[in-house]
């Protein structure tokens, strides 16, 4: 089964811009009580520090980037400015618990976006800075927090980039289930119009068969026949048959799974109208109750026409048994001046359809048929729970090319 595209819940969302803010907030506090008080930079600096250290986190939200750059400056110009000795004894230093803190938070919001490359390189140069301003710069008698700075960004570097690649796991694998969906039905089409392309064959050799029958007995029914009509009669005859061959051998490969095969078997006939009653009877045995209408005069049907709507009644009995067993179904056509109508509908499951484990390209079937001859095609659920296909083919040849849609549809 396909997996649903990855959208991250909206609540996870809010709730993680919420900690943010959290944490920006509690930092902001204790950040200044640690620079103004403890490192003794002066309420205004501590402030304005605290400040932008908090700001950085919002920031880091929308543009992680530019707001780690600043929360690391921050932090520097910080550990930088405490100049004097650190009188009260010992304190934490060049990263203050609430800074470490922040800049971690900071780092953990970089890591889920940035390659995992960049966001190590983050990680390391979270640690140089810090280990560098120990070896250069000593305010006193302090407690390095160089280690525990390591230990911290290194942990969320670690778990960003975890996070980061099981989303592009998925995502990756819910596009190449896209992809493959997408060529499960590209294929399902060209199933459809090999199928279809199968019976053309049939109908289209039938005609050249008896075009080519039809110029070779001609000169016969004219007594002395000008010998300019039995060369053009002779033209036709022999133009039926190199199309015919032609088209046999373009055509004829699909009439087999194993097209090299040459002891393939032969096609049955194609079905046509004349066989309704098979396929009532079939469906009636399937549990269906089966009910068939004809309005207007019957009479014989261009073969493709024929063929199409016997198709066209096949597939939609096919539907009705998979997902309505048990319904009722009508069967109507009507034989117009400019065609035949063919309407199936069905009353609606009575009992629980099973999972169905058709291949989902009935109407797309339908309507390949359909519009290669110029006709309409209706389907839909009806207001008493069931459904509907309605075709219009017409009998007379269209007027204008028409090109089978290739937008994919699925049974009901």
């Amino acid at each position: 089964m396909p997996l649903p595209p990855f959208r991250q819940p909206r609540v996870l969302r809010w709730f993680a811009h919420v900690v943010v803010v959290g944490v920006a907030v509690t930092t902001a506090v204790g950040n200044l009580d640690q620079w103004s008080q403890r490192y003794h930079l002066g309420h205004t600096v501590g402030t304005l520090m605290a400040l932008l250290q908090a700001a950085a986190l919002l920031v880091a939200l929308v543009r992680p980037v530019p707001a780690w750059w600043l929360s690391l400056v921050v932090n520097t110009t910080a550990s930088l400015l405490t100049t004097v000795p650190l009188l009260q004894g010992p304190e934490p230093w060049p990263w203050g618990p609430p800074a470490l803190f922040a800049h971690g938070t900071a780092t953990l919001l970089l890591a889920l976006r940035l390659p995992a490359r960049a966001a190590w390189a983050a990680c390391v140069l979270s640690v140089g800075v810090p280990l560098v301003l120990q070896q250069t710069s000593s305010p006193g008698p302090y407690d390095t927090t160089v280690p525990l700075a390591a230990l911290v960004f290194g942990a969320v570097t670690l778990v960003g980039t975890l996070l980061r690649g099981r989303r592009e796991a998925r995502t990756r694998l819910v596009e190449q289930e896209t992809i493959t969906a997408e060529e499960r039905a590209r294929r399902t089409l060209l199933e459809e119009r090999s199928r279809i392309a199968r019976e053309l064959h049939d109908v289209v050799a039938h005609h050249m068969s008896v075009i080519s029958i039809q110029a070779q007995v001609a000169p016969h029914l004219v007594e002395d026949p000008p010998d300019e009509l039995r060369e053009n009669l002779a033209g036709i005859r022999e133009n039926a048959l190199e199309a015919l061959t032609e088209l046999r051998r373009v055509l004829g490969v699909l009439r087999s799974e194993n097209p090299g095969d040459p002891e393939a078997a032969p096609q049955a006939p194609l079905p046509t109208l004349e066989r309704l009653d098979v396929l009532v009877d079939n469906a009636r045995a399937a549990g269906l109750t089966v009910r068939r209408e004809t309005a207007g005069e019957p009479r014989p049907l261009p073969p493709g026409v024929d063929l199409s709507a016997y198709r066209i009644v096949q597939e939609a009995l096919s539907n009705a048994i998979r997902h309505a067993p048990g319904s009722t179904v009508r069967i109507g056509l009507t034989y117009a001046r400019a065609g035949v109508h063919v309407r199936v509908t069905d009353s609606g499951a009575r009992t629980a359809a099973p999972p169905s484990p058709g291949a989902g390209h009935g109407l797309l079937g339908m309507r390949e048929r359909t519009t290669m001859l110029g006709g309409d095609l209706a389907t839909g659920p009806t207001q008493d729970g069931g459904y509907e296909v309605s075709a219009f083919l017409p009998t007379a040849t269209p007027t204008t090319l028409t090109t089978p849609t290739t937008d994919g549809e699925t049974t009901p």
